[in-house]
């Protein structure tokens, strides 16, 4: 593969880590519940001096050193490079945080149309990465390598994966506050449409497949998100 081929691929997969950021910014702007992947550092930003995005880079890396330690000797020495992904991905959070702070939906419906925007903008982001077939996000890679080793279905490891976050997000919450702050009705739209979502952004845009990408069937790993 050229040089040339490459920077665009990765060129590719940092523009979808950025449209993930600012997904999860608009689900969590939404007021309705932030998405499952967010669900965690959400509520920890609001117990501890540090931004939403901060607890991503270190979720992040946990989910890096779980996939080293499940694997061991079997980790692919071209995922080593997620470690440059942690952080990048935290301050898109913080990047789209930013550039959402003017929202502030009151109304029922404005809520939902936030929402269902932070979900098809997040769809789109994971859409660009995986086009973009160079290197996984840890957070989608702890799970692959939980699903490898199990011998279990991506979909369903996804599915209890994002249910643990959600759980240890509530009871956190319950514990700092007395009540449920993160997890609503939001969050379970956003866990069920992002990986349809995906899969018409992989319809729509097959038709503009660029001479430099490679395109790729998402079905398998998404069939079940």
């Amino acid at each position: 593969m050229s040089k040339l081929k490459i920077i665009i691929r990765y060129f590719i997969f940092t523009t979808g880590l950025f449209f993930m950021g600012l997904g999860i910014s608009l689900t969590t702007k939404s007021n309705l519940g932030t998405s499952p992947i967010n669900s965690l550092p959400y509520v920890l930003s609001m117990i501890f001096p540090f931004t939403v995005g901060q607890f991503t880079f270190l979720l992040s890396i946990l989910f890096f050193l779980i996939e080293i330690i499940i694997l061991r000797n079997n980790f692919p020495k071209e995922q080593f490079f997620q470690i440059f992904v942690c952080p990048f991905f935290g301050l898109f959070v913080d990047l789209g945080m930013n550039i959402c702070s003017f929202i502030n939906a009151n109304i029922y419906i404005e809520k939902v149309l936030v929402l269902l925007s932070g979900c098809f903008v997040l769809a789109f982001g994971v859409y660009l990465q995986v086009i973009a077939n160079v290197i996984i996000n840890p957070g989608e890679g702890v799970v692959k390598t939980i699903a490898y080793k199990t011998g279990k279905k991506f979909g369903n490891i996804k599915i209890m994966f994002d249910s643990t976050l959600c759980i240890l997000a509530v009871i956190i919450s319950l514990f700092a506050f007395g009540n449920i702050k993160g997890v609503r009705e939001g969050t379970i739209i956003c866990a069920a449409l992002v990986g349809s979502i995906t899969k018409i952004c992989s319809v729509i845009f097959e038709h503009f497949k660029y001479k430099y990408i490679t395109s790729i069937s998402i079905d398998k790993d998404y069939e079940s998100n």
